[in-house]
């Protein structure tokens, strides 16, 4: 008989085993974002054994699947000290640049897991935070379809 007609179980089973999230090959983080892992492990053991107390099994597959991940991640993190000097953009550098338009935009570098821009920080893999790795001020990188300069750097 096709599996597609034999009824589930009540209560959901087909939610324990969620597939795991992807990992990354990219593991540096800042000391902020590895203290935003440990946060984020602890709420989630918080969250998990509340949702095992009220039985809710597709909660409990979904917050041990993220706790599967947010372990892996913190296993692997490689923790980059904040850069000393702002001769040259490093991981974990504030840069400011302005746009061919006048705008001027604002990033920290830092790990994958603790990129937000809406928040101002990109990842260090991303292809805006690659064209600045190693630039100075008064530098031009790609921006788009346009070009930007490299105004400040900061620690």
């Amino acid at each position: 008989m096709s599996r597609a007609f034999v009824r589930e179980p009540e209560g959901g089973e087909a939610f324990e085993d969620l597939p795991d999230r992807t990992l990354s090959p990219h593991h540096l983080v800042t000391p902020a974002g590895l203290a935003q892992m440990d946060a984020e492990l602890k709420s989630l053991q918080v969250r998990l054994d509340a949702a095992k107390a009220t039985d809710d099994k597709a909660e409990v597959a979904r917050l041990s699947r993220d706790l599967r991940y947010w372990s892996a991640r913190r296993v692997s993190a490689e923790v980059v000290p904040p850069p000393t000097d702002t001769a040259h953009i490093r991981f974990g550098a504030r840069v400011t640049f302005e746009r061919e338009d006048g705008r001027r935009q604002t990033y920290r570098i830092v790990g994958e897991d603790e990129a937000d821009p809406t928040k101002g920080t990109i990842s260090y893999v991303s292809p805006l935070a690659q064209a600045m790795m190693g630039k100075e001020v008064g530098d031009s990188i790609p921006v788009g379809t346009t070009s930007a300069e490299i105004i400040e750097i900061a620690i």
